[in-house]
């Protein structure tokens, strides 16, 4: 019962940031409720118990992502003045968009013959994922480093201001 209360206000809480991030006129507002989407999201995440997905999506998303817009939009002078000046084009077809939308998921739902799971208990998930990185998977994960290794080296060379001769 706990857990269900807990679930819906984290969903509540996730996609009323996600409608304040559509809607917001202001890109500063915008950027501060994505950071409560995102944060809901990881909410979930740690109900189903993925502890890895939800740390994953709080490092790279809440700690990477979300902070570099908002420097790139706090550095940006004048961001925070700018308004969306023509908001009523395309209102009819994205309305029309979001009913079909709708009625899909809602169809969907209904017809749906939905069964109980047995109950698992949870467990850790991070030890059989650093487990399966440094045993059976290590190859392709060394190999992912040095593809990463080599965009780095290029968007350094890429971005170098040398003049060259």
């Amino acid at each position: 019962m706990l857990a269900q209360i807990i679930f819906y206000a984290l969903a509540a809480l996730t996609v009323g940031s996600s409608a304040l991030v559509a809607f917001s006129r202001n890109i500063v507002h915008s950027t501060f409720a994505l950071l409560g989407a995102f944060m809901g999201v990881v909410g979930i995440y740690i109900l189903l118990a993925a502890d890895f997905v939800a740390m994953v999506q709080l490092l790279v998303y809440v700690g990477g992502i979300l902070v570099l817009t908002l420097f790139a939009v706090m550095l940006t002078a004048g961001i925070a003045d700018v308004t969306v000046s023509n908001r009523a084009v395309g209102s009819g077809s994205a309305l029309v968009t979001v009913g079909v939308a709708i009625s899909v998921m809602l169809y969907a739902v209904v017809r749906t013959p939905w069964h109980q799971g047995t109950v698992v208990v949870p467990s850790q998930t991070t030890y059989g994922i650093g487990n399966a990185f440094l045993g059976e998977y290590v190859l392709p994960f060394e190999v992912a480093s040095l593809v990463l290794l080599a965009a780095l080296i290029g968007a350094i060379v890429i971005s170098r201001h040398e003049v060259r001769e």
